[in-house]
């Protein structure tokens, strides 16, 4: 059992989570294996958080069957949220699965594995105290780090399957949270994003996220510092102010709204009513000049009618965001909203989900639009993927950019002047000079 394959699944939290394992692994003298071909094991990292997700991992696993009939001493195994929801349905499976890990095993990843080796082993138990903060997550060669401050959820939002799959909530230390930051900078990072279901929401007991934000802001060679996602309950102003404060922090936030309804606010157990969140994108603008904001919405959650439907129209019309992840009501089993049943058919979703999607392009591409003519800073990440000869990175805004290539390396801040705007990326020219001194050591 030398040659591991990782596949990930889901959000950010669950590629921090498969750099976990992947450290976890390497520790125990395994390697990462670049194809499922080249491998002694298989783990897909799942997400659960949608029924398509979970379709697609049920589909690789049967991709993975024909490839275990042709080695049968492969050792394939689902870890994750999908593995900790789904861990009888999976057993079904057991022609092709050894191993079924749940977000709280892990840590003991190596010795699971070997046992898998010799027959079909599950480990989905939920540790309260389980942070993982003392192990060193193997980060892929990139200009951005993945920081987990918070793991769980106390919130339990109806159509939520996460304080089920990942347990309540629990914050690491912030000193081991700065230290982990200063780690990174240290390999060559030279951003750092914070993971939490509500990560505003942090607390190790004596400091909050206000305290962490202004902690990391002050680590040397850092140049920027993100989050996501929080919750717009938790956004006190001791937040905004760090937020607008730090200089490190950047000028773009994640705010969820789910619904412009009241309403199905209150059914989805949302805990902010439509007014505060008006007066939340009020103060945050406010307090941070240029700023960004997305969110997250979902259509056709159980007793949305046309009228609820409408209100969330006319707040995204309002608000004017930056992006947004939309998408149809998933009924997840073991959520409260499950028991109530779907009263909007999936042909009425995809008509609102649509109606959704045509107007966010619309306010992307005028924000983007806006941008043309003005100067941005772009950190650096690599070449275009449709093309090469061109550079790609992100402004403080978060904003995709790509530019003519001009030898800035990644991890570099660029300067460069917008020329053109699509609703998904700035297309710019470079002004100026590039600051080297910011390029990224590349991690063996």
């Amino acid at each position: 059992m030398k040659r591991v394959f990782l596949e990930t699944y889901g959000c950010q939290m669950n590629e921090a989570d498969s750099e976990l394992m992947a450290g976890v692994l390497e520790r125990a003298g395994m390697s990462i294996a670049s194809a499922p071909e080249d491998a002694d094991a298989i783990l897909i990292n799942t997400c659960a958080v949608r029924e398509h997700a979970e379709q697609r991992v049920l589909g690789r696993l049967g991709e993975f069957s024909r490839l275990k009939a042709r080695r049968p001493g492969l050792v394939v195994g689902v870890a994750g949220c999908m593995a900790q929801h789904l861990r009888a349905r999976l057993l079904d499976h057991a022609s092709v699965l050894d191993l079924v890990v749940g977000p709280d095993g892990y840590r003991n990843l190596p010795e699971l594995l070997r046992r898998a080796a010799h027959g079909p082993v599950a480990h989905t138990r939920l540790d309260r105290d389980e942070t993982y903060g003392d192990l060193e997550p193997r980060r892929g060669s990139s200009v951005r780090a993945w920081v987990t401050v918070q793991r769980g959820c106390d919130k339990f939002c109806t159509y939520c399957v996460v304080p089920y799959t990942r347990g309540r909530e629990r914050s690491l230390p912030l000193p081991d949270l700065v230290r982990q930051v200063e780690r990174a900078v240290a390999q060559g990072f030279k951003e750092v994003v914070f993971l939490g279901q509500t990560v505003n929401s942090y607390t190790d007991g004596e400091r909050d996220f206000a305290d962490l934000l202004r902690a990391t802001d002050r680590v040397e060679g850092l140049l920027r510092i993100r989050f996501t996602s929080p919750h717009p309950s938790d956004m006190s102003e001791r937040v905004i102010g760090a937020i607008s404060e730090c200089e490190k922090v950047c000028p773009q936030v994640h705010l969820p709204l789910q619904s412009g309804s009241d309403p199905v606010l209150v059914a989805m157990r949302r805990t902010y009513t439509v007014g505060e969140y008006r007066n939340l994108v009020d103060r945050l603008r406010a307090a941070i000049p240029g700023l960004a904001l997305t969110t997250d919405i979902i259509v056709g959650f159980p007793g949305e009618g046309e009228e609820d439907f409408q209100r969330t129209v006319e707040i995204m019309s309002e608000v004017r965001y930056d992006s947004a992840f939309l998408f149809k009501y998933s009924a997840r089993p073991d959520t409260r909203a499950y028991r109530w049943g779907e009263t909007a058919t999936e042909e009425e979703k995809g008509r609102r989900l649509e109606h959704l999607i045509a107007l966010q392009q619309a306010i992307s591409g005028q924000l983007n639009d806006a941008w043309i003519g003005r100067v941005a800073e772009v950190l650096v990440e690599g070449p275009a993927r449709r093309d090469p000869g061109q550079l790609f990175g992100k402004s403080l805004q978060f904003k995709s950019v790509v530019f003519a290539g001009d030898g800035t390396p990644p991890g570099a801040l660029r300067n460069v002047r917008v020329v053109g705007a699509t609703p998904h990326t700035l297309i710019a020219e470079p002004v100026g000079a590039a600051r080297p001194e910011a390029g990224l050591v590349q991690i063996a």
